[in-house]
């Protein structure tokens, strides 16, 4: 049978001083506060994965996660964990589709509808088009995340484009744009 952890009050991790090496003070529920010789304070919670593994997971630094944020982070992961889901496994899918969602930008996924589309062009279509995006869309919007761009944003770079009196390449622009959000749609880099 587990040992049954006292809950933590504010006093005890306040007064908790670094030593030689870190240590622990348990919370309950497998999550702990570490803390450091450095004198940093971490809140981390120890469980059992489905295969019998130990795995924990951090919290992060205390005081910037009270412990009420703690417990909190503590009762969402055993939901998880009770539901048969491993909390670090779905922490590591949502930071890695973050990270996939800031990688697809837009200038990244119009370069790569670019190329695939080089074989059907004449060199003239494939120049011109690769310049207007270079020179008017990939300055406003080309480094955003695909996912995240909004109408707005693609009105306020055509706007620019009107506004010297090209209102030809705003269209030709604005098309070619719909045909990069069409690519990523397809690609399933973000949803229509």
């Amino acid at each position: 049978m587990p040992k049954l952890a006292t809950p933590l009050t504010d006093i005890q991790i306040k007064n908790a001083k670094p030593k030689d090496k870190p240590y622990t003070l348990a919370d309950g529920g497998g999550m702990y506060l570490e803390v450091m010789p450095t004198g940093s304070k971490i809140w981390r919670m120890a469980y059992r994965q489905a295969n019998g593994k130990n795995n924990r997971l951090t919290f992060g630094a205390y005081p910037e996660v009270s412990l009420l944020d703690a417990r909190a982070k503590r009762m969402d992961a055993r939901k998880l964990k009770a539901a048969g889901n491993d909390p670090a496994a779905i922490r590591d899918d949502g930071k890695r589709i973050a990270a996939d969602k800031r990688a697809n930008t837009f200038e990244k996924l119009a370069r790569e509808w670019h190329t695939n589309r080089l074989a059907t062009w004449h060199q003239t279509t494939a120049r011109d088009t690769l310049r207007r995006l270079e020179i008017d869309i990939f300055p406003e919007i080309g480094a955003m995340p695909i996912a995240s761009i909004t109408h707005k944003d693609i009105i306020a770079a055509l706007r620019k484009i009107e506004t010297r009196g090209a209102q030809e390449v705003a269209h030709r622009v604005k098309a070619t744009c719909a045909r990069v959000f069409s690519y990523a749609i397809q690609s399933g880099t973000c949803q229509g």
